[in-house]
């Protein structure tokens, strides 16, 4: 069975976004590759709360993704902090067990892209396009996107990412949402960020 796969109609029976498959998907000039949160905490649902049930298919893709930007390719991790404040301490209510150090095995990068790259930024919240992403990457790159989760840290990275300039595309069959019902909606608000953000 082909790793590429159409969603379902839209309403009214509209035909459903074409999907394109990893191995088709061509790094564009100066182009970077973006990989959000390849975390232990977000890949195995038996074993985090967080865990995503469409990690395991999705990290085969992105190894081979990222053999087609070596030397462009940034790995993103997000890491709780308790002093943050604001919203977060409600957050971090409901999410105790995310209160641990950076260090924890729980924040560490999947064995399959551990050393991957030597870009690697750290950020305490969803959304990765700051101050430490635009050092590696640039003010308006490039950007192709892939990681976990698509209805989370991937579209908070993406949208912010593409209101500031970068042209981003969004490999779908690279990234892996909370459910595959909130993978499909989150890629449907991404569409409606056309030109700056590209579905794939």
């Amino acid at each position: 069975m082909s790793d590429t796969k159409g969603s379902e109609a839209g309403p009214a029976g509209a035909a459903a976004p074409e999907v394109v498959a990893v191995e088709d998907v061509t790094p564009l000039e100066d182009e970077w590759l973006v990989i959000v949160d390849p975390q232990a905490v977000f890949a195995d649902p038996k074993e985090s709360p967080w865990g995503s049930p469409m990690w395991s298919e999705t990290v085969p893709r992105i190894v081979r993704l990222a053999a087609a930007y070596r030397g462009r390719v940034v790995v993103t991790r997000f890491v709780a902090d308790p002093g943050i404040g604001g919203s977060w301490a409600d957050y971090y209510d409901d999410w105790q067990f995310a209160l641990v150090p950076d260090s924890d095995p729980l924040y560490a990068v999947v064995p399959e892209l551990a050393d991957l790259t030597d870009h690697v930024v750290t950020e305490p919240t969803f959304g990765k396009w700051g101050e430490q992403l635009r050092a590696v990457v640039g003010e308006q790159p490039r950007m192709a996107v892939a990681g976990v989760a698509t209805d989370c840290c991937v579209i908070a990275t993406v949208i912010p990412a593409g209101d500031a300039g970068a042209s981003v595309r969004v490999v779908s069959q690279a990234c892996a949402g909370s459910s595959l019902e909130n993978q499909e909606k989150a890629l449907e608000v991404m569409r409606l960020f056309a030109p700056q953000v590209t579905v794939l």
